[in-house]
């Protein structure tokens, strides 16, 4: 016998909302990793090795249900970066020469053409 819910939703969304920090959290990771799972799916057999499978064995075939079961299960998890993270990722280093930098267009001398 199947043990019922009040919701639909399985997991549930307050268990969902005790392993993150907030809802916005949730639905951002929840979406990210869904992406990630289709393009798994989408590059099977390609020999693309970047993406990583689906970390839980689940009964539905859609990748956001299998998103949230993983985040439920703690198998997706997320860092928010500190601000000497982000101060860090922010440091702009030196732009090239103008003769390396390639014209996005194939212009030989710009981007205008005339």
């Amino acid at each position: 016998m199947t043990i019922q819910r009040p919701t639909l939703m399985d997991p549930p969304i307050e268990e969902l909302l005790d392993k993150v920090d907030s809802k916005f959290t949730l639905v951002a990771l929840g979406a990210m990793r869904a992406r990630q799972i289709n393009s798994y799916y989408n590059s099977l057999g390609q020999g693309i090795g970047a993406i990583v499978p689906p970390q839980v064995t689940s009964v539905s075939n859609k990748s956001l249900s299998i998103s949230f079961q993983e985040i439920a299960e703690q198998r997706a998890t997320w860092h928010r970066p500190t601000p000497e993270e982000l101060a860090a990722e922010a440091t702009v280093e030196a732009l090239p020469d103008e003769e390396a930098v390639a014209d996005p267009f194939g212009f030989p001398g710009g981007t205008d053409a005339g």
